[in-house]
């Protein structure tokens, strides 16, 4: 028997599927092509005890996980460096993964085009990442070219150690996951009403014994924000073991604060709801 709804059943039943097609070839679509490279900058204000007055008001710009190798485009890189330098940071800060490579073959390739890296008008540091230590994150000699190579461009690689400028400290801790981070070292001697803030690639290390009563800002990397977090719920793959931590700011409730920048390069060119990033924080008095 013939029944006209059945039919129509079956068309609409194959035009949604059609369309679910089409929609789910477009979001990968945009996974894949569009997000990747349309990168965000972000403005934020960092507030920061005891700052120095010159610095009121002037900008701090943090860059995070560059990634340069076989992965992610010279040319990406280089046009989101152009797009930091037009904002003329006062301070520069990168939060590590300079490059992707298995030891140090990738040095020489990371080195010219971080030539092109911006400059802060009065200081530029940086801590390393896991990959700066090779693949395994275990190659001491491969993250000391590239500190060598760094400061050679006027970019100071802190490793466990601080540094001052303009009458505001950088404390830069080493990786985590190299098994060379070391908090007591890179804070011992640090006064209470030292202006501050931290620099640490992984913010698991937030999680680590050894901050003492170090109070301020943590400005992180890492989690390149998940790369593809569903809309309010916790991104499937984490390269870190306490999920709040995915990207912006945490409040650790002890008077430290995190800020997870998302990155700008990428070990696999897929993003979705987590667009690279530029962080520009306008420093203010806390």
């Amino acid at each position: 028997m013939f029944r006209p709804y059945a039919l129509l059943t079956r068309r609409r039943l194959l035009q949604l599927g059609a369309g679910a097609l089409a929609g789910g070839a477009g979001l990968v679509g945009y996974a894949l092509g569009v997000e990747p490279h349309w990168v965000e900058v972000v403005r934020r204000p960092l507030p920061v005890e005891h700052l120095p007055a010159a610095l009121e008001g002037q900008l701090l710009v943090q860059l995070s996980d560059l990634h340069i190798g076989a992965q992610v485009a010279d040319d990406f890189l280089l046009g989101a460096f152009a797009r930091a330098r037009a904002l003329e940071p006062a301070l520069v800060v990168v939060t590590g993964d300079f490059m992707t490579c298995r030891g140090d073959e990738e040095l020489p390739h990371a080195l010219r085009v971080l030539e092109e890296l911006p400059r802060g008008r009065l200081g530029t540091l940086a801590v390393p990442g896991n990959h700066d230590y090779g693949m395994s994150a275990s190659m001491r000699r491969v993250a000391d070219r590239l500190g060598a190579g760094l400061a050679g461009l006027g970019v100071r690689l802190l490793r466990n150690e601080r540094a001052t400028v303009a009458g505001l400290t950088f404390v830069g801790l080493d990786d985590l996951w190299a098994r060379r981070f070391r908090p007591r070292q890179a804070l011992a001697g640090l006064r209470a009403d030292e202006p501050r803030v931290a620099l640490c690639h992984n913010p698991d290390a937030a999680d680590e014994r050894g901050w003492g009563d170090y109070r301020g800002w943590v400005l992180c990397g890492h989690t390149h924000g998940g790369q593809c977090k569903p809309p309010l719920l916790t991104p499937p793959c984490l390269p870190v073991r306490n999920k709040r931590y995915v990207a912006g700011e945490v409040d650790l409730g002890d008077g430290r604060r995190l800020y997870i920048n998302r990155a700008l390069g990428h070990l696999l060119r897929a993003r979705f709801n987590a667009r690279p990033e530029i962080t520009a924080f306008t420093l203010t008095r806390g």
